[in-house]
């Protein structure tokens, strides 16, 4: 596919990496000259300097022949400039656009139907989704739901004291008497997918997949908590701030909001009547005890610093054993020294987006060859989980799973058929219409042929 990003920020740069590694044809748009030279040498990419919101500039990317044009400056009304031009200059391309003000966030349908977008993308709300997702369920480090919410990855980090600690994954069954299937294993630097006779280790980040129930039945059943947080103190009354803080006072969960400048806090009591806000510095270690950090469920940090959410994460972690702790993490350049601490859940809102993004992007590739139907990027992007639809012409259809000859490094971790999930054994075999969900760390995987190793 042909696609042009106009924005070569954190997120542009995110989704060149990303859409050019998937081997789509890709050119970007941005007045500085500068950041489109590096973004177009480090992906040996196409780029053009100049404003996306130029007829003149979007011809010389080549818009009359493009499939898809994302527009994300850091200017929701230039995003929604562009994608107007791009849907009247190219030939049938479609646009996606960034929209990130609040004002706009209740009218985001009516834009995007009214202007003809095929996404609309707010990155605010989408990273604030993600955090509520992980407080419903706060022993998780991060969840993902496939087959229309039938079927849930769940990843966790195995604890000190963990009944999982030294045990043999083909061992679980038995013991534990909950049908889960352990998909992949971070362990240090290593993403790792195991068979049978992989041993869990404490301090390792297991992904399990199972219906929502079974996985709820799993945690109980090794002593983990289930059920949703009862209150959090976020620190930061940033845009996502205000979006999380509305989603979980709906789901019933106590918030409490610190914030340094009273402009912002005069602005967030009014649309947020329920929730406490506290005018202070929240990186202030006495104002975060007086407010009762130690009392707290969760704790969540969104200031506008990195290394401040980071700091204030390890400080709450040595307060607080126990406390579910998200940290939100702009800059991606020391990704791995950061999740080698110890810090719980960390969201990357740039990654969020993109993700958003390239799931769309697979989604159009349906058309033309792919049948991905849904697309999440684990570990830093380093391994995959992947939903096919088996269809008739299908390589793998109608033979038992232990005859196909996979891809290294690939599982088969769940078949759906007609409403029931099911564990993949040998013996099982996929049959015409099954959704497949497939975790590799493989790239690229196009279409559910492609998990069969080359003769």
């Amino acid at each position: 596919m042909k696609i042009i990003i106009v924005g070569c920020g954190k997120v542009g740069a995110t989704l060149a990496e990303q859409l050019s590694g998937e081997g789509n044809d890709i050119v970007v748009i941005d007045p500085n000259y500068e950041k489109v030279q590096a973004i177009s040498n480090a992906f040996d990419i196409l780029g053009v300097a100049g404003s996306g919101s130029s007829h003149s500039v979007q011809v010389e990317a080549g818009i009359e022949s493009a499939d898809l044009l994302i527009a994300v400056t850091g200017s929701d009304e230039l995003n929604l400039l562009c994608c107007l031009i791009a849907k009247k200059a190219g030939n049938g391309c479609q646009t996606i656009a960034r929209v990130r003000s609040p004002e706009y966030n209740q009218e985001l349908r009516f834009i995007q139907e009214e202007l003809g977008l095929a996404m609309v993308i707010n990155p605010e709300y989408a990273a604030a989704m993600e955090m509520a997702r992980i407080l419903r369920f706060p022993s998780a480090i991060k969840i993902e739901t496939f087959a229309k919410g039938r079927v849930e990855l769940l990843q966790f980090r195995v604890a000190e004291n963990s009944m999982l600690d030294e045990m043999r994954i083909a061992d679980m069954d038995a013991r534990i008497r909950c049908n889960v299937l352990v998909c992949a294993v971070v362990r240090g630097e290593q993403v790792l997918i195991p068979d049978g006779n992989f041993v869990l280790k404490k301090k390792d980040i297991v992904s399990i997949v199972a219906p929502p129930k079974t996985a709820s039945q799993f945690f109980k059943k090794i002593r983990v908590q289930t059920n949703q947080v009862r209150n959090t103190l976020i620190v930061g009354g940033s845009t996502t701030a205000y979006y999380l803080a509305k989603q979980l006072l709906a789901m019933g969960i106590d918030v409490k909001i610190i914030d340094k400048s009273r402009e912002r806090c005069e602005i967030l009591s009014e649309e947020l009547p329920k929730a406490t806000i506290i005018c202070g510095e929240g990186t202030d270690q006495d104002i975060l005890m007086e407010e009762g950090m130690t009392r707290m469920d969760s704790f969540v940090t969104l200031t506008n610093v990195d290394e401040e959410n980071v700091l204030l994460s390890l400080f709450a972690r040595e307060r607080t054993p126990g406390m579910k702790i998200i940290t939100k993490v702009n800059n991606t350049t020391f990704d791995e020294v950061i999740n080698k601490l110890d810090l719980d859940s960390i969201i990357y809102p740039q990654y969020v987006t993109a993700e958003y993004i390239v799931r769309y992007v697979r989604a159009m590739k349906n058309s033309i060859g792919s049948n991905v139907e849904t697309l999440y990027r684990l570990v830093n992007n380093r391994m995959e989980a992947l939903e096919f639809v088996i269809r008739k012409n299908a390589a793998v259809l109608n033979q038992p799973l232990e005859k196909l000859r996979l891809k290294n490094n690939l599982l088969i971790a769940c078949i759906y058929r007609d409403g029931v999930p099911i564990t993949p054994k040998g013996q099982d075999m996929l049959m015409l219409g099954d959704t497949v969900i497939v975790v590799t760390t493989n790239r690229g995987l196009n279409d559910i042929n492609d998990i069969l190793a080359e003769r």
